[in-house]
Formats: structure tokens, sequence, C-alpha cells
């Protein structure tokens, strides 16, 4: 059965708003977003396949040329817009773009951890608003299912515990973002 959702987030400071579109269906999800920052704008659109495993990813920042495409097999291989192979990130499923809570549910909603369940991954990391792409390593463990997990960045000192509603849909990520709507 399709459903669309929207959902709404601020940053922690407040000068930042995200809204989001969306729409799930048996075969997959398209999600198409824009935030308006302080000091940017951005828009993107993602497209999953029906195991939220990331297909095609474009990421603007809106005013400028800056422009990411990218396209995953859904088993860690992935090509720029003209095809080209990234061989720099090799091994990711999920993409992590920096400026918003969503990308968090991607791997949530992949994963499907059981409480106390942990998986470590590799996601290819959209930085903001320089749109520059790396892979990153990551945990993510459920402390408690359709509520609250812990994300740790591997390759860094940072953790926090997400809380996330029951379409897993970030709520609050201290620090950093909360669900407005």
């Amino acid at each position: 059965m399709a459903k669309t959702m929207v959902a709404r987030w601020r940053n922690w400071s407040g000068d930042s708003i995200e809204h989001l579109a969306l729409d799930e269906r048996p075969d997959g999800s398209a999600v198409d977003s824009a935030i308006v920052g302080a000091d940017f704008a951005l828009r993107y659109r993602l497209s999953c396949d029906a195991g939220w495993r990331v297909q095609a990813a474009h990421i603007e920042l809106v005013g400028s040329d800056r422009i990411v495409t990218l396209a995953g097999d859904g088993n860690g291989v992935w090509t720029d817009g003209r095809g080209g192979a990234l061989v720099e990130l090799q091994g990711a499923v999920d993409i992590d773009i920096a400026a918003t809570p969503f990308t968090n549910t991607l791997p949530i909603r992949r994963l499907g951890l059981g409480r106390g369940g942990s998986a470590e991954i590799v996601v290819a990391y959209v930085s903001v608003p320089e749109l520059r792409v790396t892979a990153e390593r990551q945990r993510y463990t459920c402390l408690d299912p359709g509520r609250l997990y812990r994300f740790e960045s591997l390759d860094g000192d940072f953790t926090r515990d997400i809380e996330v509603d029951a379409d897993d849909l970030v709520v609050t990520y201290p620090g950093l973002f909360r669900r407005v709507r």
C-alpha cells in the first residue's frame, strides 16, 4: 500500500528548516526535500528500493553550480552522474547528507535491528555546503525498536542517541535537529 508522509525539522539553533515529502510504495520509496539554512539552501531527491537501499541521489546547492548525482546498486557499488565508477565509496549502501536527519532513517529501516542489535556500516557522506562525498564508517545500535537508536561515527568520536517515531523518522537528534511536524 502506498503511503505519503510529510515531515519538517529545524536544526538545534533554529536557523534552518527542512521540508520533506516521503512517498513509500511496495516497490520502493522516493524522497523530495528542501532545506533552507542560515547561509545555504539545498534540495535533494532520493530513490530507494523496497529494502531501503539507495538507488539514486540528486543533491544541489540552490543558487550555485554545486550538484551531486549518484547511482547505487544497493550492494555498495556507486557511479556518478556520468556513469563513472566511484571506487572510494565501495561498500557504502546508505547515504548520509550532513544537513538532514532524514538520512538516518535509511539504515534504521534497512537494517531492521532488534533491541540490542548493532551494525557497522559504510555510508556515502555528503558534506554541506561543499557537497564533497566521502566514505565514512558508522554504527547503529537499537536501544528501543521504533523509538531510540544510538548513532556512532567510527571515524571520529561523535555519538548521539536518536529518538524516532513509529515510521523511524527522527524526532530528536540531540544537539543537531528537532522535528517540528
